[in-house]
Order: structure tokens, then C-alpha cells, then sequence
């Protein structure tokens, strides 16, 4: 076994044993403050001169299952990687483990095109126009794979010949929604798919919320198109600005939300009121990564 895949045998043994009852923030935080996994695994499961009746070594069985993922085409890094995408690194919620189908690359540059399932023909038109626009400068168009604002920005980045990464909720061997199958298919063969979840876990309420902090880390910033009071896209909203990670709202969700008006008032959060300055926006993003806000005054200063 090559050390590379010693460790991340041990991440994956550290985070199915959850030694003294560490959570997975706690894993993480430890293993990437000292670069690797196995000194935690040797803190806090010391050697014993007899295993346990029935009960196999945790690490080999990772590694037995890494080899199978890796057997099945998945692409499996770890956040002790060089290949785990870079800008994802600086949050807190950053998954230790990711699956990927298609094109994992470290340093994409990508905005998250998001918004509600139940969306209008007007949100719809508005995502597909962004997602069209933003694969003109040769940015990523990433989103979640729901129905409505998502699959709009998918299909016409991927229609455009664009390059787009869905970030799902469920492990990488499901398909949810249904109806998306065909697209996430695609998305693999011409994109990326990416699960921070085991490939065969099934969707569940807390995992679209995970999914929706990935997909803040990953990206330059989140373009929420149109959103309900509840949706997700408002969470990743609100994370994004925790993050630090400029914000862009159309006019049309912050019309039709309270919580869009009161986010408005935030860091780095502002409006776009037409395609052109949601364009302009991700174009200096793209060039320059700054605060949204300094990027707002200076084009309408010119």
C-alpha cells in the first residue's frame, strides 16, 4: 500500500469509528492540522496484542473499499489530497472526503447558479440566461441538481458548451431526483459530479444543507436566482456570507423575500437588477476576487 492510500484508508477508518466519540468537524480540524490521519488514528486507538473477536481491522477494510470505488470509476480524494478541490479548504464545513464523476479539478473557478425548485418561467429564463453568460467567461456554473432553478442553470451551461459541476446531496451512486437522471449522466461525461457523502447513502433532509455548504466553498460566490422563504438556496445564502464569499441577489428574489431584504444589509451581499451587471459582477470575481460590494461601486462609478 503506498502511503498516499494509507492515509486516506485511515481517514476513512478515523470517520466510520469516530474514535472517543470525535465528530467529523473534529476529525477534520485534527488531521488537517497535522497533515495527515494517522497520527490521530495512533492517539486515540493504541495498539492492543489481541483484536477484538469479530471485528476485522478498520483500516484494511477502507482500503479494501477505496479499491472497490476506484474499481467502479469513482474518483475518491481526501482533504490530505493534492487533487481535493482547493478553494473548498477554507471553510469550516469543508468535507474530508470527496466522490467525483467526471472532471475533478483543484483550482476551478466556478459560481453557484441557485434557486427554488418550484421557480417561475421568468427564474427559469433568468437561470439559464446567467448560466449561458457565465460559461462565456469561462467560469463553472456549479448547482445543486434539483429540479427547476438548478436543472435550468445545468442545461444551458452543458447547451452552451460550458463546463458545469453538480454538488449533490445523496451518495454518488444515487440518482435524486429521478427525473434528473439523464442530466447527472451528462453532467459526468462532460462536467463533474461531486458527493461528499458514501456513494451509496440515500437523501436525506440535513445532507441537502451539507450540499449547500460545499457547494459555497466551492465557488467565487452564489448568485441566488429566485428563492422562497424556505428554500435551500436561502440557507446557502446565508452561509456563503459566513464564509466570506461575495453574494449576488437578483432583483426578482429579493422582491418576493423578507429574507433577501434583511440579507441585503450583510457583507458583501448585493442586488443585480439586470443579466448585464450579474455578468459584470462574475466577471471581476473571476479576475480579481474581492468583496461584491467594491465591485458594485466601481461599475456604477464608470
Amino acid at each position: 500500500m503506498t502511503a498516499d492510500r494509507r492515509e486516506q484508508a485511515t481517514l476513512v477508518a478515523l470517520l466510520r469509528t469516530r474514535p472517543e466519540g470525535m465528530t467529523w468537524p473534529d476529525i477534520m480540524a485534527d488531521v488537517v492540522a497535522t497533515g495527515n490521519a494517522s497520527d490521530l488514528w495512533a492517539r486515540t486507538r493504541p495498539a492492543t496484542l489481541l483484536e477484538v473477536p469479530g471485528e476485522g481491522d478498520p483500516i484494511e477494510q477502507a482500503t479494501s473499499d477505496i479499491a472497490t470505488w476506484v474499481a467502479a470509476d469513482l474518483m475518491f480524494t481526501t482533504v490530505l489530497d493534492p487533487s481535493y478541490p482547493a478553494r473548498l479548504r477554507g471553510i469550516h464545513e469543508a468535507p474530508p472526503v470527496l466522490f467525483a464523476r467526471g472532471e475533478l479539478r483543484q483550482h476551478d473557478v466556478a459560481v453557484s447558479v441557485v434557486g427554488s425548485r418550484k421557480a417561475s418561467e421568468r427564474g427559469l429564463d433568468m437561470a439559464a440566461a446567467i448560466a449561458r453568460e457565465v460559461v462565456k467567461l469561462d467560469v463553472t456554473v456549479a448547482s445543486g441538481l434539483a429540479e427547476g432553478i438548478d436543472a435550468a442553470a445545468h442545461r444551458s451551461a452543458l447547451d452552451s458548451g460550458g463546463r458545469t459541476v453538480a454538488v449533490i446531496g445523496t451518495g454518488i451512486n444515487k440518482y435524486y431526483p429521478a427525473v434528473n437522471r439523464s442530466l447527472q449522466d451528462e453532467i459526468a461525461s462532460r462536467g463533474a459530479v461531486l458527493s461528499q457523502f458514501w456513494p451509496d447513502a440515500p437523501p436525506q433532509k440535513h445532507t441537502f444543507l451539507m450540499r449547500n455548504a460545499t457547494m459555497s466553498g466551492y465557488g467565487i460566490a452564489t448568485i441566488v436566482v429566485e428563492a422562497g422563504e424556505t428554500s435551500g438556496a436561502r440557507a446557502q445564502a446565508r452561509m456563503a456570507v459566513g464564509h466570506g464569499r461575495p453574494v449576488i441577489l437578483t432583483d426578482l428574489v429579493v422582491a418576493n423575500n423578507q429574507w433577501a431584504r434583511e440579507l441585503v444589509r450583510r457583507p458583501g451581499v448585493s442586488v443585480a437588477g439586470s443579466l448585464r451587471e450579474v455578468v459584470a459582477m462574475v466577471g471581476e470575481l473571476r479576475d480579481k476576487p474581492t468583496d461584491v460590494e467594491e465591485v458594485v461601486r466601481r461599475l456604477i462609478s464608470a
